[in-house]
């Protein structure tokens, strides 16, 4: 009786530990995060960052239905190619950040899809106007905790951003890709 008493104990541990290296419950790590965005203007590459962010992220990779992830993007932390880019990315024409401080991602549904990775469907809402989108992102843990890393497209046309002489995307591509890579400590 004492032996399988011992092995119960040593199979609740075992299953324990499985589910708290799976499970990944906390907000992401900003110091070892990013959150970064690439754009097309006249054929050329621009891209940039948020350096201030908040990802509340609840998911367990081998049962991804029941996780949550929010996403809260400081929008005046930008940064981009330099002191002109970001005055103009922060204006009224593009993200107007004095009248819209933020944007968010919601997911309403989480799961997994061919090649190990996995999909978030949610609301996504910048410069006060908001769209369902899609996320395609991949898991992965090391000694330091767990690392999301993917990406989606965006219109940015769709959201207002770029409008008067910007709305022209002969200049400026209306595809923005959005790329993240969050960690979550252990």
């Amino acid at each position: 009786m004492h032996q399988a008493s011992a092995f119960t104990v040593a199979a609740a541990a075992v299953a324990l530990f499985v589910t708290a290296t799976m499970a990944v419950a906390a907000i992401a790590d900003a110091d070892h995060s990013q959150i970064k965005f690439i754009a097309r203007q006249s054929e050329v590459a621009v891209d940039g960052r948020f350096d201030k962010f908040k990802a509340d992220i609840a998911l367990d990779p081998a049962d991804p239905q029941g996780g949550k992830v929010r996403v809260a993007i400081d929008l005046a932390s930008l940064h981009a190619s330099g002191s002109d880019a970001n005055d103009l990315l922060k204006s009224k024409e593009f993200l107007d950040v004095e009248q819209f401080p933020s944007a968010t991602f919601e997911a309403t549904s989480i799961q997994a899809v061919p090649g190990g990775r996995l999909q978030a469907s949610g609301l996504f809402t910048l410069k006060g106007h908001s769209a369902d989108i899609v996320i395609i992102f991949t898991t992965r843990r090391d000694a330091t905790g767990t690392w999301l890393e993917g990406g989606t497209t965006i219109s940015r046309l769709a959201f207002k951003v770029g409008e008067g002489q910007w709305a022209d995307t002969s200049t400026l591509d209306d595809d923005v890709q959005i790329q993240f890579k969050l960690h979550v400590a252990r």
